[in-house]
């Protein structure tokens, strides 16, 4: 492994905030511990020394970028990435597929800037963006109470291939509450590819949730291994889902998001479309899945970007080629 991921990034925070040891993280994230203390000792904030994620992947990034030979951005290249701007790809992902298609580079932080440019003249493009420019939550503001799911298998019991992202088939499921807490949204998402199924449901009701599950999975019965899930009661009927699609479940720790961070990073894209607090019940069927499509259909920085379609092709149908995250 020769470059952390975000996500990676975000679990050393997490541990470290945990009082884990440099060593320990380690050996979760499976990489050396040297890589770890030259992490930490290199992108924390030189003022307090506090391991940030969203500050340590700022660094890196502009140190990426300063690799990079700037170029002027000419009209064209300005108007082909307002286009990808309003194909909802983010600056990362567009800098990323200009640098994959040979085009003239651009870094992230370049688009940012004139998003915000075009946001101060009254332009629209900032609405593109995954928040519109909103600041973050503090994580851990709320804890919800959770009950004990009977008969849960726990994470720790889950087979090491499905970490290593090497296969498709390993799945993670959630659901995004809408407004009032009358409808919600199904997430499932394969750890390997990022490719996503998702469908909006009547309730959180646990046999609501365990059928649609079983249903939304029917295509990909052949292929799929495990789920897992967090500890909500939601999916409380976990046994019906094993039971029809004869695939392993298992649950996450409590407060340990990071276990399912592919999921926990989907859902905030999907959130670009359809918010949290927002009614779902006007959502069309169709309208879920142009989203849904629309998301597999966007390059992700984890894979080079390519997208989540051409990654799943990869796994199922071509053994030798395999995207490692």
């Amino acid at each position: 492994m020769s470059h952390l991921t975000y996500e990676q990034r975000y679990t050393i925070e997490v541990l470290l905030q945990a009082k884990e040891i440099k060593s320990s993280i380690a050996k979760k994230l499976g990489v050396n511990k040297s890589i770890i203390t030259r992490e930490v000792n290199r992108n924390s904030d030189r003022r307090n020394r506090v391991y940030k994620a969203k500050l340590a992947q700022r660094k890196y990034d502009e140190r990426m970028a300063g690799k990079n030979k700037h170029i002027k951005a000419t009209p064209d290249l300005i108007q082909q990435v307002k286009s990808l701007i309003r194909e909802d790809y983010s600056p990362e992902q567009i800098a990323g597929v200009l640098k994959k298609d040979g085009k003239e580079f651009l870094s992230h932080e370049w688009i940012y800037q004139y998003i915000w440019k075009d946001k101060r003249a009254k332009g629209n493009l900032h609405k593109h963006l995954r928040r519109q420019g909103r600041k973050y939550r503090k994580r851990g503001a709320n804890k919800d109470q959770r009950g004990i799911i009977k008969d849960r298998v726990g994470i720790e019991s889950r087979p090491e291939i499905v970490e290593k992202r090497e296969r498709f088939g390993d799945l993670e499921v959630d659901l995004i509450i809408g407004k009032k807490h009358n409808q919600a949204m199904l997430t499932i998402n394969d750890r390997a590819s990022g490719m996503l199924k998702m469908r909006k449901v009547p309730s959180k009701e646990a046999k609501v949730v365990s059928k649609a599950i079983v249903e939304e999975l029917s295509d990909w019965v052949p292929f799929i291994k495990t789920i897992t899930a967090d500890n909500g009661k939601e999916f409380a009927d976990h046994h019906y889902v094993t039971e029809q699609l004869g695939i392993d479940y298992y649950f996450a720790r409590p407060y340990h998001s990071w276990e399912r961070g592919s999921n926990e990073n989907l859902n905030g894209l999907i959130r670009q479309y359809f918010r949290k607090s927002s009614d779902f019940e006007p959502i069309s069927k169709d309208q879920v899945k142009a989203v849904e499509e629309k998301l597999n259909r966007r390059p992700r920085k984890r894979f080079k970007y390519e997208n989540p379609i051409f990654v799943m092709d990869r796994l199922l149908f071509n053994d030798k080629v395999a995207f490692v995250t």
